[in-house]
């Protein structure tokens, strides 16, 4: 279609480029290439192309892509990518629980776990006040063990909407994940969607659903930070709840 044909009929088009790299990941890029310029240039020009390998690894994880977020009341969307893990009913953790916050009765969590090939740029699931941050420090084990909510590194997020219901989410860093990145802070207004932190190399996020919701994911579902819907407060689909991946 040309040019005129185009202005016609309406019709846009766009290229395809690689994702920006998140400004927390530039610098272990540029050291990254700056070392493999280094060894393959002044020792061993062989390993070139290894050393390319892993520069393009680099920019690859810390790549930070556009995403679309879907627009409508009451939907709480991914906060990370990665494969629905678990699906249980759980007390809220400790930091998050009691009045004002989400309070003490049993909620649907909903585990997303991040492998090392996943984006790690976590966003907020719901629009409101971070009314709540909490970090806590903790083990590094296997990100996809339910224990690992208790045990390990984490970092609890609590937002309230406007509509005043409290949406809690945690990072949980993972065996290899040794780094938790806040990118807001407490009193921030977010939009659903927006950027609200990372977790390096491998890890899980977990969605505490209000009462009343139930999750629109299953098991083994992959999800897309920022656009796949996990639940719509008040819905009623049926879960697979108690079951691991």
């Amino acid at each position: 279609m040309n040019k005129e044909a185009k202005r016609e009929t309406g019709a846009q088009s766009i290229r395809w480029h690689f994702p920006s790299i998140h400004p927390e990941g530039r610098k272990f890029f540029v050291i990254a290439v700056v070392i493999s310029a280094v060894i393959a240039g002044v020792t061993w020009m062989w390993m070139a192309w290894p050393l390319a390998v892993i520069c393009f690894c680099v920019a690859a994880f810390f790549r930070d892509p556009i995403r679309t977020v879907p627009e409508g009341e009451g939907l709480i969307i991914a906060p990370a990518d990665g494969m629905v893990s678990l699906i249980a009913t759980v007390p809220p953790p400790l930091e998050l629980a009691g009045e004002g916050a989400l309070g003490d009765k049993p909620m649907i969590r909903v585990s997303i776990f991040m492998s090392v090939f996943d984006v790690h740029i976590n966003r907020a699931p719901v629009p409101g006040r971070m009314a709540r941050i909490v970090y806590v420090p903790g083990a590094f084990l296997s990100a996809d063990l339910d224990k690992a909510s208790e045990k390990n590194e984490r970092q609890h997020f609590m937002i309230e909407t406007k509509e005043g219901l409290n949406i809690g989410f945690t990072q949980i860093a993972g065996l290899i994940a040794r780094r938790i990145v806040p990118l807001t802070k407490t009193e921030d207004y977010v939009e659903r969607g927006e950027r609200v932190g990372l977790i390096r190399f491998g890890s899980r996020v977990d969605v505490y659903l209000p009462e009343g919701t139930m999750p629109q994911v299953a098991l083994g579902q992959r999800c897309v930070a920022g656009e796949t819907i996990l639940g719509r407060i008040g819905s009623k689909a049926v879960p697979l709840l108690g079951r691991r991946l």
